[in-house]
């Protein structure tokens, strides 16, 4: 009896090790679609530097760079500052901003920097706008992406932080057949519970890339993606989801990829990665947790179903041998066998990962992960089940 328990209790996270490595091989093997160039921002030539207000109406506009902003007054002018340091051509893109219904001064912020700016700048006010009141991250980049000029539009959040090569980076990786681009996003802070944090979303994103490099999307970050404006509008945008309030990003993902399998690209360059802060306090990480896991019960398609399922059923199963071990001591090898499987594909596979973001440290906290890791899971993904939350300070009603 303790063998079949004990094999039953093994078979999860031996399934989980055996896709790790799969997910290892893939982002081992992620080619690198961009070569920075070691030019200083400052020698980047006069005509690359020129103020929006001396364009010609003949030059092309490349990129519409697409942020949607809720009160971001703190953070707002560090990102319009890193779009100032981009050595792409200032010609060669456009920022639209969003207002979505703040209560700062996120829209004075926007027009004052709109008069000295060396790219396009422009603001978009969803309170503003005629008809039915909309609010939310979807509404605000739909109506970003049908005022945007660019045949691609680049999409990052208002409290994050750019590198100067980011969209050069990004052109990079717009080939002929690609429809959709996803980068990396690296979470900064300081201290234990921000660098959890950190090693979590660095495994979501690795997984995200994997998926992307197999063939089989799962997910990827709205603060770090790209994607062509007639791809968006031929599969009808976020429609079919627009009840969801979270998953601007992933559903159209999955999307584009049903529509355009051979499309879709994970841009691996150090250069490309979108930083952006952890949480500070337990509250907010769960509150932000719940709005990502909300959407999980609406995804139509199966490859980010089976990995949610098998990433808890791993997690679950580490939990249940060391609760079941007062009534079943012999599922003591088991139980230890299963933690050990478990931590090892993890290691093994953030072990590329963490080195790509240059943050090998944080693979002493993987352990420590782990132990919060099943219960954590089970309170967000129930939670997600049940679908309202509170964000910026807007209460966001479950969904079915």
């Amino acid at each position: 009896m303790n063998t079949l328990l004990g094999l039953l209790l093994l078979l999860a996270p031996a399934t989980y090790a055996v896709r790790m490595l799969q997910f290892r091989r893939a982002w081992i093997s992620a080619p690198h679609l961009y070569q920075a160039t070691a030019v200083p921002f400052a020698t980047v030539p006069a005509e690359h530097q020129t103020n929006h207000a001396d364009l010609q109406p003949e030059e092309p506009v490349q990129l519409s760079v697409l942020v949607a902003a809720r009160n971001e007054a703190n953070n707002l002018p560090l990102l319009l500052a890193d779009l100032q340091r981009q050595r792409l051509a200032a010609f060669k893109f456009e920022v639209i901003v969003v207002d979505d219904h703040s209560t700062d001064n996120t829209a004075a912020i926007v027009h004052e920097a709109a008069h000295h700016s060396a790219f396009a700048l422009r603001l978009l006010r969803l309170q503003d706008l005629p008809g039915p009141t909309r609010t939310g991250k979807k509404a605000a980049l739909q109506e970003a992406i049908a005022a945007a000029r660019a045949p691609w539009v680049v999409c990052t959040d208002a409290d994050c932080r750019v590198s100067p090569d980011w969209l050069l980076a990004h052109c990079a990786a717009h080939d002929a057949d690609a429809c959709f681009v996803s980068g990396p996003v690296l979470l900064t802070g300081w201290g234990l519970f921000a660098e959890l944090q950190g090693l979590e979303l660095a495994g979501l994103v690795a997984s995200g890339a994997a998926g992307i490099l197999l063939g089989a999307p799962t997910m990827c970050n709205g603060a770090n993606l790209s994607y062509r404006r007639a791809s968006f509008e031929a599969v009808n945008g976020f429609s079919g989801n627009t009840h969801v309030a979270s998953g601007d990003d992933e559903f159209l993902l999955h999307k584009l990829h049903a529509a355009y399998p051979a499309g879709i690209r994970f841009l691996k360059h150090e250069q490309a990665t979108v930083s952006t802060a952890a949480q500070s306090t337990v509250r907010q990480l769960l509150r932000q947790r719940v709005r990502w896991a909300s959407k999980w019960q609406h995804y139509r398609t199966a490859a980010p179903r089976r990995l949610a399922v098998l990433v808890l059923a791993a997690n679950v199963a580490l939990a249940a041998g060391v609760l079941a071990l007062p009534w079943q001591p012999g599922l003591g090898i088991w139980t230890a066998a299963a933690w050990v499987v478990k931590l090892g594909a993890d290691m093994l596979f953030l072990t590329p990962v963490l080195r790509f973001f240059d943050r090998l440290r944080w693979l002493l906290w993987v352990p420590v992960l782990q132990l919060a890791y099943a219960p954590y899971a089970l309170l967000v993904g129930v939670a997600g089940l049940r679908g309202g939350y509170e964000w910026k300070g807007r209460q966001v009603k479950g969904s079915k």
